[in-house]
């Protein structure tokens, strides 16, 4: 009889007295029930709250949250890339719906970087009101989502996950940002934009 290794007291028919077949039945005979595990991707490293596969281009960025995955796979060679379609005008809006999964699926706040590649995130505009001295003090403390422009990517720190907002700017700046941003994300890069722009900016589909 094979054994069920690490998981020896899941059965139900293991539970005792307090359970009480249907009415009109008999108790089934105890039998080794295995635990649940998934089919579709393996479990290479420790269970966590970010993406656990890779996700094709999507209306919506289910697989960045991996509410119902929480193994996280990080890549080998380079972060994994979600490409999220949003006009530019709803790019940070889509971004800043991304940040919210992430963190609702258990991701620190420092471990997530927003890039945008025209208009800056109202936080950074905000922050930035009070000196550049004390908006990229907050960046170095790594305890919260640190928003930036992506012509500064290249002052910013590598965090496990980076996310861009392409929403506008020239494509100079989007073609300079996303290869940057691949370099500063660990494990996840999302890019939240018009598909067409990002494949003509970085001269390739994601």
């Amino acid at each position: 009889m094979p054994l069920i290794p690490e998981e020896p007291q899941i059965h139900e028919s293991a539970q005792g007295p307090r359970v009480t077949p249907a009415a009109g039945r008999t108790a089934p005979t105890p039998r080794p029930v295995p635990g649940p595990r998934s089919a579709a991707s393996p479990r290479p490293g420790h269970p966590g709250p970010g993406p656990a596969r890779p996700a094709p281009p999507a209306p919506r960025p289910s697989a960045a949250a991996g509410k119902s995955q929480p193994p996280r796979k990080e890549s080998r060679s380079g972060p994994q890339i979600q490409l999220i379609p949003a006009p530019a005008d709803g790019a940070l809006d889509a971004a800043g719906e991304a940040v919210d999964l992430l963190l609702d699926s258990g991701r620190a706040p420092g471990d997530i970087l927003v890039l945008s590649t025209g208009e800056l995130h109202p936080w950074a505009a905000h922050e930035l009101s009070f000196g550049e001295s004390a908006y990229w003090a907050q960046h170095d403390a790594r305890d919260d989502v640190f928003y930036a422009a992506a012509a500064s990517v290249e002052r910013a720190s590598a965090r496990p996950v980076v996310v861009v907002a392409v929403n506008g700017g020239v494509d100079d700046s989007a073609a300079h940002a996303l290869p940057a941003a691949v370099a500063k994300a660990s494990a996840l890069l999302i890019v939240c934009g018009d598909p067409e722009r990002i494949n003509s900016a970085i001269g390739a589909g994601v």
